[in-house]
């Protein structure tokens, strides 16, 4: 595609786009473990999902596996983002691997939460995607008592075994206004059922989506930077879709097909909060060289939140 009347013209930028800090400590826990401990170390799970950031990892030493047969005795073990069950937890203990939990503070925070109610004799209503290792882990945290909806049809099919003490809990990377549907769908067959103090989707999936809602209106197509599992990637498309803008989601530069681009001057550019920036600007490149000369940053959030890594690799 040579730059033409049909080019794209101009790249605006979504704020905030890319890393959250969850999954900043995240990807630091595996790098200062290699550092601290040698390769190899070991992750239970993509450690967030995205295949640069993987194989970026699995070059410096990383192996990543799905069960705890495929960890040697004696090594060092670190949980991804995404948080396990208890089951795995328990597991990993006794085996006596050396862990280092990933786990996000804010799904660690829903796990706290369901732990808490649980003792005070609670089922939960779980919203969130069936086979997400984040809403396994969740829902790992009890042996019963937690029902997983995926959508309103869900709602009323659900039959917990009891209502006068019910809460819900919602997979922390979803849509917020198919989440906010959806709980609404629940208050209305359980009014009395417990919410979150504060919403359980985090401020990064919050942030990006708000992102994605400003700048669907003021581009022709929105190209998000994010792997196929990334569920709150998957999202920021959907977010745009929505709107009426046309989107796709793209690994890389590579990915990214000119006929996307045909006609549409103004493309909108984000990433979802487990890609990196290095990414989005090969994706820029690529635009560039498809013939856009201008490229603009939309005002935003600005994000500060940093969260602490644990002891022992501080």
């Amino acid at each position: 595609m040579t730059p033409s009347s049909s080019s794209p013209s101009e790249v605006i930028l979504a704020e905030p786009r890319g890393f959250c800090a969850g999954v900043d400590r995240a990807i630091e826990i595996v790098e200062r473990a290699l550092q601290k401990f040698g390769a190899p170390i070991y992750v239970r799970h993509e450690i967030v999902h995205n295949t640069y950031v993987v194989n970026d990892l699995k070059e410096k030493g990383a192996i990543f596996i799905e069960e705890l047969d495929d960890v040697p005795a004696g090594s060092t073990l670190v949980f991804s983002a995404h948080g396990v069950s208890r089951a795995v937890h328990d597991e990993a203990r006794a085996r006596g691997f050396q862990i280092f939990d990933a786990t996000c503070p804010l799904v660690t925070k829903v796990h706290v939460e369901v732990a808490k109610l649980h003792r005070e004799g609670y089922e939960f209503i779980m919203i969130g995607h069936k086979g997400h290792p984040e809403v396994e882990g969740t829902m790992g945290q009890l042996d019963s008592g937690i029902h997983l909806v995926e959508d309103v049809a869900d709602v009323a099919r659900v039959q917990p075994g009891q209502v006068e003490k019910l809460a819900v809990v919602t997979q922390t990377t979803l849509s917020v206004d198919d989440a906010a549907e959806i709980s609404k769908a629940v208050k209305a067959r359980f009014p009395n059922v417990r919410e979150p103090k504060q919403q359980d989707i985090c401020y990064a999936t919050q942030n990006r989506q708000d992102a994605v809602k400003m700048l669907s209106p003021q581009v022709d197509v929105v190209i998000v930077v994010g792997s196929p599992t990334s569920s709150n990637s998957n999202r920021l498309r959907e977010v745009a879709r929505k709107l009426g803008t046309e989107s796709y989601m793209i690994d890389n530069a590579e990915e990214l097909q000119a006929e996307w681009l045909e006609g549409r001057q103004r493309v909108g550019l984000t990433a979802g909060a487990s890609a990196p920036e290095v990414l989005v600007q090969q994706v820029i490149a690529r635009i560039k060289a498809f013939g856009a000369v201008s490229v603009q940053r939309l005002a935003g959030v600005e994000e500060t939140i940093k969260f602490p890594l644990p002891k022992g690799l501080k």
